[in-house]
């Protein structure tokens, strides 16, 4: 089992990093594999609509999207936590994330996600359904825990004074370890779910 984790605080051992620290050390105590990639203080450029990534299999701009990739491929879980900015997450992280959903186009099913967010007081419920969008766009299973994953702190090292905050990180540890396993059993004994030929539809007035 292999764990993905993006921080997209530009502050690489801030409050992000702590929450992330908490997820990582359940999983590592469970035998998982965990690799973390620094977003939030990379000059990552929004998505510009081109479509080369049909004809090229990865993003026109060769940055840290087209690294990441091969990573997210690769992994059974994936964890996206970012600081909120104007109740929403950090900038560079949702160009980052809307380049590297688009522009890989190999099968994301059954890959477990996980968002989190960290906030000195507010925006962490609207941060954390903004990033579950990138998971229910493309079959992945969404983790929970025993509350909203979101942790509170603003100044530095605040964050690991959220006893529930933490608590919830861990619980959604485990129980992405549980259906992590549980899905590659699955996938084992049943094969992935059967898949149509994708419909789309357009609204014109």
């Amino acid at each position: 089992m292999k764990v993905l984790l993006l921080n997209g605080s530009p502050r690489a051992n801030g409050n992000t990093a702590a929450a992330l620290n908490e997820m990582k050390s359940i999983f590592e105590e469970s035998g998982v594999e965990v690799e973390v990639v620094q977003v939030g203080n990379k000059p990552v450029r929004g998505c510009i609509a081109c479509g080369k990534c049909y004809e090229k299999g990865k993003c026109v701009f060769d940055d840290l999207v087209n690294e990441t990739a091969p990573k997210f491929a690769e992994c059974d879980g994936l964890v996206i936590a970012s600081p909120v900015y104007y109740a929403s997450a950090n900038g560079s992280l949702i160009a980052f994330l809307d380049r590297l959903f688009y522009s890989s186009h190999f099968d994301k099913r059954m890959k477990v996600g996980a968002s989190v967010a960290i906030a000195r007081r507010a925006g962490t419920t609207a941060t954390f359904d903004q990033l579950n969008k990138y998971f229910t766009i493309c079959g992945m299973p969404v983790a929970s825990s025993n509350y909203w994953n979101e942790v509170h702190g603003g100044a530095p090292g605040e964050a690991e004074a959220d006893a529930e905050g933490m608590q919830t990180l861990r619980t959604l540890a485990r129980n992405m370890v549980f259906l992590m396993r549980s899905i590659a059993l699955g996938k084992e004994q049943f094969g992935l779910p059967e898949q149509e030929p994708r419909v789309f539809t357009n609204f014109i007035r």
